[in-house]
């Protein structure tokens, strides 16, 4: 390989197989619903394979239900460079989401096939099974899957190990999916923003420091049920005004707090829910996310604090308890610094910044080194059919994928 970066990837046919894989799933209002282990998924998975088949690769499905083009390199025994990302939607979700790093991938592959040219490492294309619920795929990948398959949400009353089946996975050997950094030397996702950042501050790419950690918690306050009508206010022991009071707290703890931590109150239950009743008991989530996982420890600890002094002020019960608990995956600072190279070669636009969804990635960085790389998203829009980047930033993510890949084949040699 000569002049490595010379290469570049042909945009219109990148853009056209995305076409072509929106069209699987593709719904009357522009949404795309293709679940995983759908029959929608299945055909996206089965076209998926045969485009990788075409461009060279040796495609295989692991237990984890994972679909894995391979090409050759020079060195064949050689770890595996790798990308990738996922091709199953939401219930009503867009075409770049997750398929934009697939594509990419797969076109990456294409260009070097038509040059006739192999990279030191072999290069694997993953489309991981399950990204939007379970992420079974890459945590199968990474070693982390719950080894209670209740654990995982069921798709029509369907249990995991029944899908994981028909998708070509298999739940009993989920442990020989696991891999490491001696056969993934490092991996590199690209991926629409899914935020509204680099279209504000007019930046092309996105060089992603990593992928937040994040908590979920269950906060429950009991106060008293009584007449709406003959309750005097300064003897009622309101649930919901409670509530009110802590989810302000909530928001402000996180405007203030030091670093850009995001704190959310998403769902809310009242009993008895009734219009002449002073609510008696209150249920809501809280949704904690920050790169560093002291950051989150250090607010958690001041929300109980707040929480003592709320409940002696209201004279309610409050508890607080934790449903999900997902570490932080720090992005390679030498994979960053090679993305921004890619870039200023380019002459694309840049910033650093986080991610605040998860991704593939998160779970494949907790063994290799990973890195992510953002092209924006029209208006923040995603998991919806008006989720749009367009042809022309799509093109450009994948370049910079492509020339990133070449350094990272040099440098891990």
């Amino acid at each position: 390989m000569t002049k490595p970066l010379a290469l570049a990837v042909n945009g219109d046919r990148l853009n056209q197989a995305l076409e072509d894989l929106a069209q699987i799933g593709k719904q009357p209002d522009n949404t795309i619903k293709r679940m995983a282990f759908s029959p929608e998924d299945l055909k996206a998975r089965s076209q998926l394979t045969e485009w990788m088949e075409a461009a060279g690769m040796n495609v295989r499905i692991d237990a984890g239900g994972n679909v894995i083009g391979r090409y050759p390199g020079i060195e064949r025994e050689a770890p595996a460079l790798a990308t990738g990302s996922h091709i199953d939607t939401v219930f009503s979700g867009g075409r770049f989401d997750g398929s934009l790093g697939v594509i990419a991938g797969l076109e990456i592959v294409r260009v070097l096939q038509e040059n006739e040219l192999q990279l030191h490492h072999p290069f694997e294309v993953i489309a991981f099974a399950d990204e939007e619920r379970s992420m079974v795929g890459a945590k199968a990948m990474a070693g982390t899957a719950p080894k209670d398959p209740a654990r995982y949400d069921t798709v029509d009353n369907e249990h995991i190990q029944t899908c994981l089946e028909r998708a070509g996975g298999n739940w009993k050997d989920l442990a020989s999916a696991r891999r490491s950094q001696d056969d993934i030397v490092c991996f590199v996702e690209l991926h629409v923003e899914q935020g509204g950042i680099l279209e504000a501050i007019e930046r092309d790419i996105g060089v992603v420091e990593g992928i937040v950690g994040q908590q979920r918690h269950r906060i429950t306050i009991e106060g008293r049920t009584n007449h709406a009508g003959t309750t005097p206010m300064n003897m009622r022991r309101d649930a919901l005004t409670t509530a009110s009071h802590l989810i302000l707290a909530i928001e402000d703890m996180a405007k203030h707090f030091p670093g850009e931590p995001v704190a959310t109150v998403g769902t809310l239950k009242i009993w008895p829910n009734s219009i002449n009743t002073v609510p008696g008991k209150v249920e809501l989530s809280l949704d904690i996310r920050d790169l560093s996982p002291d950051v989150i420890a250090h607010m958690i600890e001041q929300l109980r604090r707040k929480i003592e002094t709320v409940a002696v002020a209201s004279r309610t019960r409050i508890r607080i308890r934790p449903e999900l608990e997902v570490e932080p995956t720090p992005a390679s600072t030498a994979i960053q610094a090679l993305i921004v190279e890619s870039c200023e070669e380019a002459g694309l636009t840049y910033t650093h910044l986080p991610s605040r969804a998860s991704h593939d990635a998160q779970e494949i960085g907790r063994f290799t080194d990973m890195g992510m790389i953002f092209v924006p998203s029209k208006e923040g829009i995603s998991h919806s059919g008006d989720e749009y980047t367009s042809p022309a930033q799509c093109t450009q993510g994948a370049n910079i994928l492509l020339k990133t890949l070449l350094k990272l084949d040099r440098l891990y040699r």
